[in-house]
């Protein structure tokens, strides 16, 4: 592997990623639906010449976009239901870049009306990630990162879900090593200079266990329906730093 050719496939499909998110934020507002975002996305993504890794890689999906509103938390199919001010709504996008894969999603909500908890519950998701990444480091153990995101949830009285956890990414979307949002500082493999791994913290009001929607086979929601929220970038490990590669 040309290592300095994947860091610098993986940094220009950063920024174009983090360009299309941002184009989804500003176009998510009451009235619209999943599916002109989804189309949408398509366009953007065509536009900057890269591949939406969902419909490449995943099968039977056919959407771009995850969108996951209100109490369904990842994996979200892209519907023709208008979003209404105050829902919540998570939007995961991976794309393929010169054959590089990059990863990111956010949750907020429309119109900015959603409750106090809900307002808590998305801020102190970002939050989690920003202390999970403060463990990413070469030499370090992966189970460093899951032990600062749990802890600073736990803090917030938050539930950290376990049965979704974030994951190397590379050529493929889902790569080696696993990165929980949970575990102990001296877990897991040990980090190394180059690797790229996505840090995606999901989040609950309420319990933590998980469902699959047997209608669409795809959305996952938590057992008790509670409000959930999802946040995750793409990290490159360097000598002595990291580096976010789809921030905004």
């Amino acid at each position: 592997m040309n290592l300095s050719a994947k860091i610098a496939a993986q940094r220009a499909g950063g920024k174009i990623l983090a360009q299309i998110l941002k184009t989804i934020k500003q176009h998510a507002v009451a009235g619209t639906t999943g599916l002109e975002l989804d189309q949408l996305t398509r366009e953007l993504c065509q536009k900057h010449h890269v591949e939406p890794t969902y419909l490449k890689e995943v099968k039977n999906f056919g959407y771009a976009l995850c969108v996951s509103k209100n109490d369904v938390l990842i994996h979200g199919i892209p519907n023709d239901e208008p979003f209404q001010n105050g829902d919540k709504v998570s939007f995961d996008l991976t794309i393929s870049h010169q054959g590089w894969c990059v990863d990111s999603a956010f949750t907020m909500v429309v119109g900015n009306k959603g409750s106090a908890a809900l307002k808590h519950l998305i801020s102190a998701t970002e939050q989690s990630f920003y202390a999970g990444i403060q463990g990413v480091k070469a030499g370090s153990h992966v189970g460093q990162i899951g032990h600062n995101v749990e802890q600073f949830l736990c803090s917030k009285k938050l539930g950290v879900v376990r049965d979704y956890i974030g994951h190397g990414i590379g050529r493929s979307m889902h790569e080696l090593p696993e990165v929980p949002n949970f575990g102990s500082p001296k877990s897991g493999p040990v980090l190394k200079i180059g690797q790229t791994l996505c840090v995606e913290p999901m989040v609950s009001l309420g319990v933590i266990k998980t469902k699959v929607d047997k209608t669409d086979g795809w959305s996952v929601r938590l057992t008790d329906g509670s409000l959930c929220a999802h946040y995750e970038h793409t990290v490159l490990i360097l000598d002595d730093s990291i580096e976010i590669l789809t921030a905004w």
